[in-house]
């Protein structure tokens, strides 16, 4: 029962991101986003569970990235598919009124452009497989992971929602915007750029500096700026890690 405990927290998270898939093929990408936020919170404590309960497993890793692969992986992919969608005009929050310059098939409607956003969900897979089998992220992380990279994308639709500005609304729904945050993505997840993963060995602040610095930081920044902060920590995240692998490099 002991061991079922973490690959059970895994099954959550991948429960979570198919009723994520189901909302954001709806179009109901606020509620796939509180979705996929669920599953990442299973997918931080399946982990820990394990280490805990002493009840890692091969087929728990392999569950995992199966999970990862449908939460941060396929959804991501649909939501951009949708935002997509919405900067051709095709698509609003209240319906889905079809336009010239739409594709319908078989009733389902979609813009040609929309399938590039899909390019994150192949990323995902293939930064997935590499994961499973590369012995190298085993204390952190090779490219950028799934989950951050889902609530990057996932944090997109959220900001439009809840944060009036014709700014970040006319950004967001930029398909150049859109193109370039589909590419920059996908490269991310798959770069050879060392991140540091958030797993304390121990609780000392001078080992642990840039994490603590990194997570006061991203506490302020999502009080200050709401779900417009998200992909600003992602963006930190990314740079507190290349100062972190610098520093090593300078100690060694």
């Amino acid at each position: 029962m002991k061991k079922f405990i973490p690959n059970g927290l895994t099954l959550l998270n991948l429960l979570c991101g198919t009723i994520a898939v189901i909302l954001a093929v709806q179009g109901s990408l606020i509620f796939a986003a509180y979705f996929v936020f669920a599953g990442i919170f299973f997918d931080f404590f399946d982990g820990l569970a394990a280490r805990l309960l002493n009840a890692q497993s091969e087929l728990g890793l392999q569950l995992d990235s199966l999970a990862d692969m449908v939460t941060s992986g396929v959804v991501p992919g649909i939501v951009m598919f949708q935002l997509f969608n919405m900067s051709e005009g095709n698509y609003t929050w209240d319906s889905h009124e079809v336009t010239q310059t739409m594709v319908n098939v078989d009733g389902f409607n979609f813009s040609f452009l929309a399938i590039f956003g899909l390019l994150i969900t192949l990323g995902s897979a293939y930064r997935l497989a590499k994961f499973n089998i590369d012995e190298e992220q085993a204390t952190s992380f090779i490219g950028l992971p799934t989950p951050a990279n889902a609530l990057f994308i996932l944090s997109l639709p959220l900001i439009l929602h809840f944060q009036e500005s014709s700014f970040l609304d006319s950004l967001i729904l930029n398909k150049w915007f859109l193109i370039v945050i589909t590419i920059l993505s996908t490269y991310m997840l798959n770069a050879r750029i060392a991140l540091f993963a958030l797993k304390f060995k121990s609780w000392g602040f001078k080992e642990n500096s840039i994490r603590y610095v990194f997570l006061v930081i991203a506490a302020l920044l999502l009080i200050l700026l709401q779900f417009a902060a998200i992909p600003l920590i992602i963006v930190l995240y990314v740079l507190f890690s290349v100062v972190m692998s610098f520093q090593q490099k300078s100690r060694a």
